[in-house]
């Protein structure tokens, strides 16, 4: 069978390496903002190709999507099976792509193949995949806010995709069940925030789904080191705090880093909007924030949205709006960078765009 693989990105080139390995001939076309196939095509995600190939060899998987923590589940998760000796590896949107795990798999000796794969499942992705229902020995759907709207055009089709991972699995779990009691989160692990709350206890029936004693889980919770630019402390100055959490690119993504900040919170925020409505944000601005400073394309929105509930300023670049926010920040406030939105106005990716942040932070001091 040809296979034409669109895009070039690690998922692509991991895709286009398994199906050679397949013995399948690969084209390429990259650059394509649009495709229209026949009927007698068959779309595949790089997701589907590579977890078939997983379940072929054996491999276990359990699978994670949600609006807000994803990453961080996985990296979890993954820790946590790997303290119990059973050899798991982080994969999909985050960690390898899924098909250059399958890849490197197939000719490993049997003794170094992981017993799981814990694999990272956005709502682009479930887009393609039809998987059978006992693919994932469990799937989590940690929380579902508003996002991706300028893909998806609509919160319901958002929603809708990421409920589509459930029918992949043996199990189900979302926060809400009786698998995910938060009770169940060791003290002092996690934020006292829902949202991570929630995130957490999701963790936890992963981790009991796939066989692990409470001793063990507890032991991960303690152990885990969170994943850069989620709510990081990269400075404190003269008793304020600056906190990273660039990973943050959806309006309720920046609801949740806000709330977690408590009081006394100037926000940095901005970037390429993602489509999601910035009004829901004003709650919680009216009731934590003491100032928003504003950068890259959706400031004049932001702006817009947000003007008659906290007082907005417009500084266009990070390095004006880290001066601005220090110049205000008063001892015991938390500047923040949460932005709502996208990086690719300004900056190559979040990780970058905290980076700048964190480096603008410490030269101040």
């Amino acid at each position: 069978m040809k296979v034409l693989v669109l895009g070039k990105g690690s998922s692509g080139m991991a895709a286009a390496k398994l199906a050679e390995a397949q013995g399948r001939f690969v084209d390429f076309a990259d650059g394509v903002g649009l495709v229209v196939a026949s009927p007698g095509v068959r779309v595949m995600s790089e997701l589907e190709f590579g977890c078939r190939e997983l379940k072929r060899l054996g491999v276990k998987m359990l699978a994670v999507t949600g609006s807000k923590g994803k990453s961080s589940v996985v990296k979890l998760v993954a820790d946590a099976l790997n303290l119990a000796g059973m050899r798991a590896t982080p994969c999909g949107n985050y960690g390898l792509p899924v098909s250059e795990l399958a890849l490197s798999l197939q000719s490993a000796p049997s003794t170094s193949t992981p017993i799981w794969a814990v694999v990272e499942v956005s709502s682009f992705m479930l887009e393609t995949t039809t998987l059978p229902p006992d693919t994932f020995e469990a799937a989590a759907i940690l929380n579902l806010q508003e996002d991706h709207l300028d893909r998806h055009g609509s919160v319901e089709i958002y929603h809708a995709l990421k409920r589509r991972l459930l029918g992949f699995a043996k199990e189900g779990v979302a926060p809400g069940d009786a698998r995910c009691d938060v009770s169940a989160v060791p003290c002092g692990c996690y934020f006292d925030n829902d949202v991570l709350r929630a995130n957490g206890a999701c963790s936890v029936a992963l981790m009991r789904a796939a066989g692990l004693d409470d001793a063990t889980i507890a032991r991960a919770f303690r152990e885990f080191e969170p994943l850069p630019h989620r709510f990081q402390l990269v400075a404190e100055r003269g008793g304020v705090r600056y906190v990273d959490d660039s990973k943050a690119t959806s309006v309720s993504a920046l609801v949740a880093g806000v709330a977690m900040a408590g009081g006394g919170v100037r926000l940095i925020a901005g970037g390429l909007p993602k489509g999601d409505d910035p009004k829901i944000a004003v709650p919680i601005l009216t009731d934590r924030a003491k100032k928003v400073y504003l950068i890259g394309q959706s400031a004049e929105l932001f702006r817009s949205a947000w003007k008659d509930a906290v007082d907005c300023e417009v500084c266009g670049t990070m390095d004006r709006a880290v001066e601005a926010a220090r110049r205000d920040a008063e001892k015991g406030d938390t500047v923040l960078l949460s932005p709502g939105t996208a990086s690719f106005d300004q900056f190559k990716s979040f990780g970058e765009r905290g980076e700048v942040f964190a480096s603008l932070v410490k030269k101040e001091g």
